[in-house]
């Protein structure tokens, strides 16, 4: 299995509703924004109360996976980035996507997601490639290929699609919305 990284780690092991969630509200308030939380638990109502929170909140629940009876709850914090506004032009949504991976035409699909997103759930051949470490990896891509890029909602994509763009990639389409709405075949880390 896939070696999932996280900026920092709590241990709600024992304890029992409402306590993880108390604890993990003043651990969230810590972290950066764009950061991942591992949340220790054993309470089994932990990872609905995990999930309904943080979506309640506006912060990002990636997924639980359990090891030896502890269940491991994955949450990223909410960036300032993903309320900003949308402003690269070509963009296409969920059907167009699915048509053109259907297609077989080369293209390249670019996941600007954090790693723990993209283990829990992304599109087949999809590059993981963060968007903090995009500028870093564009020789990893290449610019002649039609590129769509994806993120959660669209918004860190935003910005990689003009990144690229600006890089000099000719054919850049931003797929929105992200994965938080796609119903299309995805594989993850427990595959």
């Amino acid at each position: 299995m896939e070696k999932l990284t996280f900026d920092m780690k709590l241990d709600a092991k024992g304890l029992a509703c409402p306590m993880p969630i108390v604890r993990t509200k003043k651990v969230m308030k810590e972290l950066k924004a764009g950061q991942v939380l591992e949340v220790e638990a054993t309470d089994p109502g932990s990872t609905a109360d995990m999930k309904a929170w943080a979506e309640g909140i506006g912060h990002q629940y990636l997924g639980t996976l359990q090891e030896q009876g502890v269940l491991k709850h994955y949450l990223r914090k909410a960036s300032e980035e993903e309320s900003a506004e949308r402003s690269f032009a070509a963009v296409c949504d969920h059907s167009e996507l699915e048509q053109r991976l259907k297609s077989g035409e080369p293209m390249v699909i670019v996941d600007v997601r954090e790693p723990a997103e993209f283990a829990f759930g992304h599109i087949p051949g999809a590059v993981s490639m963060p968007l903090g470490e995009l500028e870093i990896r564009l020789s990893e891509l290449d610019p002649q290929q039609p590129t769509y890029v994806i993120c959660r909602s669209g918004l860190r994509s935003d910005l990689a699609a003009q990144a690229l763009s600006n890089a000099g990639f000719q054919q850049v389409i931003n797929v929105v919305p992200g994965m938080k709405d796609w119903n299309g075949v995805t594989e993850d880390i427990k595959a």
